[in-house]
């Protein structure tokens, strides 16, 4: 595929690398760490957060170190994925099951988020509420202590509201992904935009967003808390990008998209950080 030239440098929030070996979820794509750099350089991805694939019911520790082992020598900036025990507590039944909800091994512990911050290898967090829960009280606590981002998968099982209650009020930056509104909701869409609005430390990434409407409406709404983030390996990261570059906006909006929103909320993915400038 020929690379694709368009004179911006874009740095991607929303990269599954899944494991070496195959395994990891339905929805993700199995691809290389090579092909999928590959892909990027065509894109002129400069810089690309991964995180591995969600895997219910198991731990991942393993998926995190293997993430971050095959980011060395790449411009990938691995972000370890965690799951909690919590249930959004709207009733009587998920109040009682949250009450008497224990931390297994499997689950990530304060410690757990410690060891991940303090470690340079990682530079963030990945949650998936549909299939691993919310954290508790304490592992929130802990994430407010590190205070590093924290990108969390939006959308008709984890809607706007939800996400006000659980996270959103907490001190760390939450990045919400697909504008929270998976699959192609235009209404939670347009929920989650107007949030922006009440919380100042919340962002929206693009991955899988196809609706012009809305992502020309955060970006002139909330011109520095859109990132771009391409969905891959399940969307081609061109197709992603093209996307974004028809919109009918200003080259400082594409610029701010692409990539001085996400740097400043994300260190690593800075032009000093990366091995593509």
């Amino acid at each position: 595929m020929l690379e694709l030239e368009h004179g911006f440098r874009v740095v991607d929030v929303a990269t599954r690398l899944p494991p070496a070996d195959g395994s990891g979820d339905s929805r993700s794509r199995t691809i290389t760490a090579d092909r999928l750099e590959r892909e990027m350089h065509q894109a002129g991805i400069t810089g690309a957060v991964v995180f591995p694939p969600s895997r219910p019911g198991t731990s991942y520790v393993a998926p995190n170190n293997g993430v971050a082992r095959r980011s060395v020598d790449r411009p990938f900036v691995a972000f370890a994925r965690i799951n909690g025990t919590q249930t959004p507590g709207r009733n009587a039944t998920g109040r009682l099951r949250n009450a008497v909800s224990r931390r297994e091994d499997r689950h990530t512990s304060p410690s757990d988020i410690e060891k991940y911050a303090y470690d340079d290898r990682f530079h963030g967090f990945v949650l998936d509420p549909t299939v691993d829960d919310y954290p508790d009280d304490d592992v929130l606590a802990a994430l407010e202590d590190v205070d590093l981002p924290v990108i969390v998968r939006g959308g008709v099982d984890a809607p706007p509201e939800t996400l006000a209650e659980t996270l959103l009020e907490r001190s760390f930056p939450v990045v919400v992904g697909r504008f929270g509104g998976h699959p192609l909701n235009r209404s939670l869409m347009s929920e989650m935009i107007d949030l922006l609005d009440e919380y100042d430390d919340c962002y929206l990434e693009t991955s899988f967003v196809r609706y012009r409407e809305q992502l020309e409406r955060a970006l002139l709404e909330h011109p520095d808390r859109v990132f771009f983030g391409s969905g891959a390996p399940a969307c081609h990261p061109n197709v992603a990008v093209m996307e974004i570059l028809t919109l009918d906006v200003s080259e400082d909006l594409l610029r701010r998209t692409f990539s001085k929103n996400a740097c400043r909320v994300i260190d690593a993915l800075t032009v000093d950080s990366t091995p593509w400038n």
